[in-house]
């Protein structure tokens, strides 16, 4: 029985090492087709381009160092051009909170009709869900685009584009949190005569509250990116005012634009982190 049992264990070994030996075969080859394939993308835009893509990844930097000569050159006073922008700033930081507060709502709202366990209506839990797969198809961009040219240039389509975007991701992940709940809770408080709200607020809420409070500041910080982006088509904020500055080859102004972005990004994670501290009880 022993020697069987060693056996038994060598046979294991044997086989194991033969499917990482196998995986490592896979994997190279994999890697090989993945040069491949970009070698042959690369030969083939070399031949339809006028341009030459080596040429350009040699002059990749140029655009960067001339930034820094040219506020070299006015006299390296770009710091003091954050005070300038500062107001554009908070404006697309307001921008982005009130998209991700409200594109958070219509998420929960969405999620709780998208979720199995908590909806028996197959049709309902479909139509939740197609709704957020088309909420969330199109970028911002696009849809910021069409409510720019119905409203005119301002900062509510931009907050609409968001809100709508925001919704459709959200409302996914929220759905997939939900369904990953424990049901006993929501079976035992069905078993005592609670209603569907009841069941909801007191048995899936305080499972589904950390991850929900999570997910919502990681969009807030990609909102506030998106908010920069839309201000490139005239959405307002320091987006819009970056896009000025770049066409005007302002590079002072562009590196003080581009620190404010930077600082502001790193704030929101720290905030992020101390909020989830003092919210969930996770203080590292």
């Amino acid at each position: 029985m022993y020697s069987d049992n060693i056996l038994g264990f060598e046979t294991i070994e044997k086989n194991l090492k033969a499917m990482a030996f196998k995986r490592l075969i896979y994997s190279f080859i994999s890697i090989l087709a993945i040069l491949f394939l970009l070698s042959s993308g690369l030969t083939i835009a070399e031949e339809n381009n006028a341009g030459s893509f080596q040429r350009g990844l040699s002059k990749f930097f140029d655009y960067p160092v001339d930034l820094f000569k040219e506020a070299f050159e006015s006299g390296w006073r770009w710091y003091a051009y954050v005070f300038k922008y500062l107001p554009d700033l908070i404006s697309t930081i307001n921008m982005a909170f009130f998209s991700t507060l409200f594109g958070a709502i219509f998420a929960l709202l969405l999620s709780l009709f998208a979720s199995k366990n908590l909806i028996k209506n197959q049709y309902i839990v479909t139509f939740s869900r197609r709704t957020m797969d088309i909420l969330r198809s199109f970028p911002e961009l696009v849809i910021a685009m069409i409510f720019l040219y119905l409203m005119g240039k301002s900062e509510l389509p931009a907050v609409i584009a968001i809100v709508i975007h925001t919704a459709g991701a959200l409302g996914k992940l929220f759905s997939e949190a939900i369904e990953n709940a424990d049901n006993k809770p929501i079976e035992g408080l069905q078993s005592c005569g609670a209603s569907w709200w009841q069941r909801v607020r007191f048995a899936v809420i305080p499972q589904v509250i950390p991850l929900f409070i999570s997910y919502t500041l990681l969009r807030l910080e990609i909102n506030v990116r998106a908010s920069t982006i839309l201000g490139f088509v005239g959405a307002g904020g320091i987006g819009e005012a970056l896009s000025a500055v770049i066409q005007f080859r302002y590079g002072d102004e562009i590196i003080a634009i581009m620190f404010l972005l930077v600082i502001t990004i790193i704030s929101l994670d720290y905030f992020s982190r101390f909020l989830r501290g003092r919210l969930i009880g996770d203080n590292k």
